[in-house]
């Protein structure tokens, strides 16, 4: 009996999160314009969406949404989202296989030292300790970085330095703040490389 009802929970939740999947996809097609079919950007300026944990779409939504994150373009397309459509963006995302871009091969080499071992120098921390050793990130705080566009990373980095994001519990301020824009461009280059397995 107890076998049962766990086989009748676990297929309950499993449709669930295929209703939450399909949901998402319905919602994802205006989404398409800038991140692409699937989640998987052309443009190097927009994120890549596919692979991404989906308790970390569901809060950068929620945060565009709230303006703890500022995108005025984000703001607004997120300001008429519940919270379960939110939720279901994420799950659709998470769903989907992200496009490894290529890489800048010379930036890259630089950058994965960096992102493996970190500038005791500076004290500046392994990327890999949060996002993990080929990008997959740690959901839901820590986002998969494996195949994002250099450009973008290299852009949220900059605005993690500067003080223009600080939607994160100022983790990443404060290791952004220590890197050079030389080792920014490095590692950006580097993760936008990387195949999250």
């Amino acid at each position: 009996i107890i076998l049962v009802g766990a086989g009748l929970i676990a297929s309950a939740g499993s449709a669930m999160a295929a209703d939450s999947v399909a949901k998402g996809e319905k919602i994802a097609g205006r989404c398409v314009g800038c991140h692409g079919v699937a989640g998987n950007s052309t443009n190097p300026e927009w994120p890549k969406l596919a692979g991404q944990s989906a308790g970390y779409i569901a809060k950068q939504l929620a945060d565009f949404k709230s303006g703890a994150r500022k995108n005025a373009l984000m703001g607004g397309q997120a300001a008429g989202l519940s919270t379960k459509q939110m939720a279901d963006l994420g799950a659709y995302y998470a769903a989907q296989r992200v496009t490894v871009g290529a890489k800048n091969e010379a930036l890259a080499r630089k950058g994965q030292n960096l992102y493996r071992g970190g500038n005791s120098g500076t004290g500046v921390a392994a990327c890999m300790a949060c996002h993990g050793p080929a990008g997959e990130g740690v959901p839901p705080s820590y986002p998969s970085v494996s195949g994002q566009h250099a450009k973008y990373a290299a852009a949220q980095l900059r605005a993690f330095k500067r003080g223009k994001r600080a939607n994160d519990n100022k983790v990443m301020a404060e290791i952004a703040f220590r890197m050079s824009h030389e080792e920014i461009d490095a590692v950006a280059a580097y993760m936008e490389g990387l195949t999250a397995r």
